[in-house]
């Protein structure tokens, strides 16, 4: 059992409380950033004396060659090892002998899986904006090729007011614009480092904080040293965003399951991203969507316990905060390979133009224009909505559309309705006359996609 510890005891650890302790099976996810503050650590302490410069070189050649190795697959990361941290440790002194002994000098595992985590954290925020900036770009081009693509609005899941494709999805495009402005204020406001904050209360030796921080990208050094090595606001604050993403994924999926059945029949999702029955040949299920929908519960319980987790614990750092990561790594990768399936299925539907249309009409969603028409007329607004309800009721039991009847038909309802009506109340003009901003009408979201377009062409904002 190779640890880091053990001077102070005289018993063997049991390998049952080992085991239940160590943390090597999933935090050697965090190699790559072990080995990285690692070196920053080694340099800063060459570079302020407290190490010389020949011990510091040979820490920092016997890391790159561990961190080569295990890449090439010459080093196996095993379960002999409690954490990661004892994993490049021990294998260092084992390459360069007594002065891989200094690494450690200043630093303590508190600081040292801080910055770890932290600097993990950072690299998977710049990674999920990667993927959802991918979504984004797919959404903005079926915003372009769909203006005129007619369909129905919906409130309460009833037919609300007709509206366009390009509409509909703008209303998600700003879900995750949002959701991208979210990471970056998370990774701006987490970027400082914890690195020499010891094991809660800093340390004797004069180290360059400032350096270690610039070295590692980060905007300076954390402020208080207890709170360094206790702070996990920043895994709570990205889980939290991943669940808002998630959530906007999901409605995005329960929408799509919709339009996707046979009653609707919007959609036709492609049969790469599609399975079927084992038993009805007849099905063609939206199993991404599903599945989406479904993950969802699984990163808002990440996101739940680790507030658990951190909601009773004193200053400093507990063990208790190794909880920290197997839930987060797992929410992670459930979001990010969510985003890209989900990006692949919705850039391959097939879009059933005129049935939406159709839908639009039939479920007079036109309502609300004949309304305003009457206005126009002169008919007091209260009134005229009086007026086209009893309008849609005449429609409803002679199972016609507004846009069916006749002009002698319409005027029994109301003597002010004309030739002119039918024009008013076409699915073009009612789209097209909604021109204030955010709205469908070709002029406004001709202006949000001009929007759109530039936002998209400054890219990700890390790349």
């Amino acid at each position: 059992m190779a640890q880091l510890w053990g001077g102070r005891f005289t018993k063997e650890t049991s390998k049952l409380v080992y085991d239940f302790n160590a943390s090597i099976r999933f935090d050697k996810r965090l190699f790559d950033q072990d080995i990285e503050g690692s070196i920053a650590h080694a340099d800063m302490l060459g570079k302020q004396g407290i190490i010389s410069e020949d011990e510091k070189n040979k820490i920092i050649k016997g890391l790159q060659g561990i961190l080569e190795d295990v890449h090439s697959g010459k080093l196996k990361i095993t379960e002999e090892y409690e954490d990661i941290h004892s994993f490049a440790e021990a294998n260092l002194i084992e390459r360069i002998g007594d002065a891989g002994k200094k690494l450690h000098t200043g630093r303590s595992r508190n600081d040292q899986v801080a910055l770890d985590m932290r600097l993990y954290i950072r690299h998977e925020i710049e990674e999920t904006d990667a993927v959802l900036y991918e979504l984004v770009k797919t959404l903005l081009k079926i915003m372009e090729e769909n203006i005129d693509t007619y369909m129905p609005g919906f409130t309460h899941l009833q037919k609300a007011q007709p509206t366009t494709l390009a509409h509909h999805f703008g209303a998600y495009f700003e879900m995750f614009r949002r959701d991208r402005e979210r990471l970056a204020s998370i990774r701006e406001r987490m970027n400082y480092c914890p690195l020499g904050a010891g094991a809660m209360a800093g340390t004797t030796y004069p180290l360059d904080r400032d350096y270690t921080a610039r070295m590692l990208k980060f905007t300076g050094p954390t402020i208080n040293s207890m709170d360094s090595v206790a702070d996990r606001d920043y895994v709570i604050e990205y889980l939290n965003a991943l669940s808002i993403i998630m959530m906007h994924l999901s409605r995005f999926s329960e929408e799509i399951i919709i339009w996707n059945s046979n009653e609707y029949g919007f959609v036709e999702l492609d049969d790469s991203y599609s399975t079927g029955s084992s038993i009805m040949p007849q099905k063609k299920n939206p199993d991404i969507a599903e599945l989406v929908r479904g993950k969802t519960g699984r990163v808002y319980a990440a996101l739940t316990s680790l507030l658990t987790t951190m909601k009773g614990l004193p200053l400093a750092y507990n063990k208790d905060m190794q909880e920290d990561k197997e839930l987060t790594f797992d929410a992670i990768d459930t979001v990010k390979s969510c985003i890209v399936l989900f990006t692949g299925m919705v850039d391959t539907m097939k879009f059933n133009k005129e049935v939406m249309a159709e839908s639009a009409m039939k479920g007079f969603t036109n309502a609300t224009d004949a309304a305003d028409y009457l206005v126009g007329k002169g008919v007091p607004f209260r009134d005229a909505h009086s007026i086209v309800g009893r309008l849609v009721l005449s429609c409803i039991e002679k199972e016609k559309g507004i846009l069916d009847l006749t002009i002698s038909e319409l005027k029994v309802i109301s003597p002010e309705f004309d030739e002119d009506i039918y024009e008013a109340v076409s699915l073009k003009t009612c789209v097209d006359r909604r021109l204030t901003t955010g709205a469908p009408g070709r002029e406004a979201i001709t202006k949000t996609i001009s929007f759109y377009k530039e936002y998209i062409s400054k890219g990700c904002n890390w790349k």
